[in-house]
């Protein structure tokens, strides 16, 4: 295997293949847009994964797609958009990411808390494991058999465990009515304006994705006519409003992006226990340096 050849396996097999046979390490690219996030590896060898794209199955009435790995946000976006239908994925960066990449890093963005995170997202994958080996971990729909969940272990495992090829993905139907407001809280002595936007979005109007800018609040509120009329109308109680267009989610996404060489965590306790006493980068296989981007 030379050191300068450009490893682009044209399918899983060929993929595991190349894990087999290599004596070293494989760096995993992917679009290669955060190519020195999550402590990458240095290896002599860069496997391309741009074969890995593209839509494999869909079907709109069950609110499932398949995509491989190296699809882009955008592509992902445009082929459910036909249906009106998305996967609200919309991780921090922009839609140039790979669903594989977002998958592996846990990627979250401003709209995770009320649409769903990475492995809410997510029902089954197929990947390569540092010993060569094709797995496919839950299914293409949203009621799976019960089971160790490896689906779970390797969304967010940043490709220490193995390379993902392939995802199934839920879907939700897009809102008939989408609006994106920045919001002025009011400050008076008589009332506490952060409590009741507090409340706001744990309540009944709860926006679709919320993002703090300084002193102000950028909101998206979706749903029927007669539902984002009651969102919009609690939520001009609680300051001054200000309707932007969609594409303000576009520039706080990238804006918010985390830092080059920063890590994804989760701020719960039971994962922060768990990241003390387990990091999968110390455990890799002998066949497999992961770089999920």
């Amino acid at each position: 295997m030379s050191a300068d050849a450009a490893l682009m396996p044209r399918d899983a097999a060929e993929l595991a293949g190349l894990v087999r046979e290599s004596t070293g390490g494989l760096r995993i690219r992917g679009g290669g847009t955060w190519l020195e996030a999550g402590l990458p590896s240095r290896t002599a060898h860069e496997v391309r994964l741009d074969a890995f794209a593209g839509v494999r199955a869909y079907v709109p009435a069950d609110l499932t797609i398949s995509v491989g790995a190296a699809t882009t946000l955008a592509e992902l976006n445009a082929a459910t958009n036909a249906h009106g239908q998305w996967c609200p994925l919309l991780s921090w960066g922009d839609d140039r990411a790979t669903v594989g990449a977002v998958i592996a890093t846990a990627t979250s963005g401003p709209a995770a808390a009320a649409l769903g995170r990475p492995r809410d997202l997510v029902l089954g994958l197929e990947c390569v494991d540092g010993l060569g080996r094709v797995i496919r971990a839950g299914g293409r729909v949203v009621k799976n058999v019960a089971g160790f969940d490896l689906t779970r272990l390797m969304t967010g495992a940043w490709g220490t465990l193995g390379v993902i090829t392939e995802v199934h993905l839920r879907l939700r139907s897009r809102p008939a009515v989408d609006e994106t407001w920045r919001v002025n809280l009011v400050r008076t002595d008589s009332s506490d304006a952060a409590g009741a936007f507090a409340a706001f979005l744990r309540g009944p109007y709860a926006p679709m994705a919320s993002h703090r800018e300084g002193d102000q609040w950028l909101v998206r509120i979706g749903g029927n006519a007669a539902f984002v009329a009651a969102s919009r109308a609690a939520l001009q109680l609680l300051g001054t409003c200000n309707s932007l267009p969609a594409s303000e989610w576009e520039r706080v996404r990238l804006h918010a992006a985390p830092a080059a060489t920063a890590l994804t965590w989760r701020w719960d306790a039971l994962s922060r226990q768990l990241k003390e006493r387990f990091d999968p980068r110390r455990q890799l296989n002998p066949g497999l340096l992961g770089e999920p981007v």
